[in-house]
């Protein structure tokens, strides 16, 4: 074999090579190219699926922290109003007790009064012994319902009792009676101030349903 023959020879086995290569290389290319999107659509999957974690938690922060806004402005709200009403139900009361001072003004009313207070107290304390306690300027007022109000209480209980009369109620009371017995061990306060303090107290419900209305947030009513 001559020399042009060796290198026509050459030529071919280097063409063969070169193409054996260019071949190979293509195919690792295609699969690199392969595993490459492979590789990159599962990166592309879990950070699209932490996006979507991250997302959903901050969603659900958000949505807690308005929950928790709203039920902090309800409950904000809420105590307003319950403010007011107290203020209102409070305001109720005062003008209230400023109209006691106008009960005694009626002397016909206020001696009928007097004499079912005494009667009230004597029938509630059952002593043989009673002392009532009075404002100086209705000590003989209270005196001059003694009488009666003993005679009604037999009549009640069937058992006599003893009615003595002090002044002692301060100056600045609205009226009414403290009624003592057993040695002072045992008292009764049927002042105005107090009779209308019992009064606000059962009438308190009632007070609150007829201004307000019902209740929402209560569950059960007696």
């Amino acid at each position: 074999m001559n020399d042009e023959e060796v290198n026509t020879e050459l030529k071919k086995m280097v063409e063969f090579i070169r193409q054996e290569a260019q071949e190979k290389a293509r195919e690792i290319q295609v699969k690199a190219d392969e595993e490459f999107a492979i590789e990159k659509a599962k990166i592309v999957q879990q950070e699209s699926s932490n996006l979507d974690a991250q997302f959903e938690k901050k969603k659900k922060q958000v949505e807690t922290e308005q929950k928790i806004a709203k039920s902090n402005q309800s409950n904000k709200a809420r105590l307003e109003v319950l403010k007011l009403r107290e203020e209102c139900l409070e305001g109720l009361f005062e003008k209230a007790k400023s109209q006691l001072e106008k009960v005694t003004n009626d002397n016909d009313k206020y001696k009928k009064l007097l004499g079912d207070l005494l009667l009230q107290g004597l029938l509630e304390l059952v002593e043989p012994s009673v002392e009532v306690i009075a404002r100086s300027g209705d000590v003989q007022l209270v005196q001059g319902l003694t009488d009666s109000a003993v005679k009604r209480y037999k009549e009640v209980t069937g058992r006599t009792t003893k009615v003595s009369v002090k002044e002692g109620l301060s100056k600045d009371s609205a009226g009414g009676l403290i009624l003592s017995g057993h040695n002072g061990r045992i008292q009764l306060n049927n002042t105005l101030e107090e009779r209308l303090r019992l009064l606000e107290s059962d009438m308190l419900p009632e007070l609150r349903l007829d201004l307000f209305g019902p209740n929402p947030h209560r569950a059960f009513f007696s």
